[in-house]
């Protein structure tokens, strides 16, 4: 088969496609042909040697897809050969087949398109848990999504909408952005890149929410941004940290917290689907069956064959992927 592979970690150009030999379902795993895998952030820093967990060398990138199951091994005993399937993996989904647990496969629905099934995977699981495990959303609450239009943002957008949000804004830099962040299902959009931003933001949302400010904070950016979000937030608001995209880890400072009685939480997904698969099970099936109501749509800008890996991370680090890009094993 042939798989993206990394044999030092470092940029993402010096990766290579190669042939690899087949792989072979272990006891609870089972084989996918991978028809689609989802290009992230993370999978970046994961290859540049950076990310919290560092796969043995050599290996292959990737934490999302979809495919059809083609083998099965011993002690499986939900799935089948055949079985449309979408995949979240530690790493691996750079490649034409992975072998992986049966735990992290989930069953997709007959009319689901293999591209649809691999970006409702990672970033809409993050989204997910951001928004009703760590910050309890509620029908009605004003959610502020940083980086609304990158992926975890467009994802956390799309699901505040379809779960009750009362006023959804988007923090984005650029009209393009704006104008992703507003197809996603933003009411609202605030420019990030403003003169003065610590007072700025604060400012335009205050003015969106009549004073109210937001309930909600989703933070996938960081640094200042961070800083400043605390400052636009509602009494009891909850702010969840999510990564860190702008490169700077951000200073929180307690003072906030005290006096709106803020709360601050932190989300790692990969945390929940190695501790709780069924917990994750039971939320790509929330989230599939929102897509089959109509509810959510991700913003899928394009399909590129796996050789053609690093003009898609390229264009995630600089900003030029403007929806989600799917590689075709």
């Amino acid at each position: 088969m042939k798989a993206v592979l990394v044999r030092e970690f470092g940029p993402v150009d010096t990766a290579r496609v190669e042939d690899l030999p087949e792989p072979k379902p272990g006891p609870g795993e089972v084989v996918v042909d991978l028809r689609a895998s989802e290009v992230n952030f993370p999978d970046i820093l994961v290859m540049e040697g950076k990310y919290q967990v560092k796969p043995p060398l050599p290996f292959s990138p990737g934490k999302a897809g979809a495919g059809v199951i083609s083998s099965i091994g011993q002690e499986v005993s939900g799935l089948r050969v055949g079985d449309h399937v979408a995949i979240q993996a530690e790493y691996g989904t750079y490649a034409g087949q992975i072998a992986i647990a049966e735990d992290n496969c989930h069953p997709m629905p007959d009319d689901m398109p293999f591209e649809v099934g691999a970006a409702l995977g990672l970033v809409y699981q993050t989204a997910h848990f951001a928004l009703i495990e760590r910050a309890a959303m509620k029908p009605g609450d004003t959610v502020l999504v940083l980086g609304a239009s990158g992926g975890v943002g467009s994802a956390a957008v799309q699901l505040a909408r379809a779960m009750g949000a009362g006023v959804v804004i988007g923090g984005v830099k650029g009209a393009r952005n704006a104008e992703l962040a507003r197809a996603a299902g933003c009411d609202e959009t605030v420019d990030l890149g403003m003169d003065n931003l610590r007072d700025g933001l604060r400012d335009k949302v205050r003015m969106v929410t009549d004073g109210h400010g937001a309930d909600v904070v989703i933070d996938p950016v960081g640094g200042a941004v961070t800083e400043a979000a605390l400052r636009a937030m509602a009494w009891r608001g909850r702010l969840v940290v999510v990564g860190f995209a702008a490169g700077e880890i951000p200073t929180i400072k307690a003072n906030y917290l005290l006096v709106k009685n803020i709360a601050v939480s932190g989300l790692q997904w990969s945390d929940y689907r190695e501790r709780d698969p069924a917990w994750v099970h039971r939320v790509q099936q929330d989230i599939f069956d929102l897509w089959s109501q109509g509810k959510l749509s991700p913003q899928i800008a394009d399909t590129l064959p796996l050789d053609q890996f690093s003009d898609a991370l390229q264009r995630l680090q600089e900003g030029r992927a403007h929806g989600k890009i799917i590689l075709t094993p």
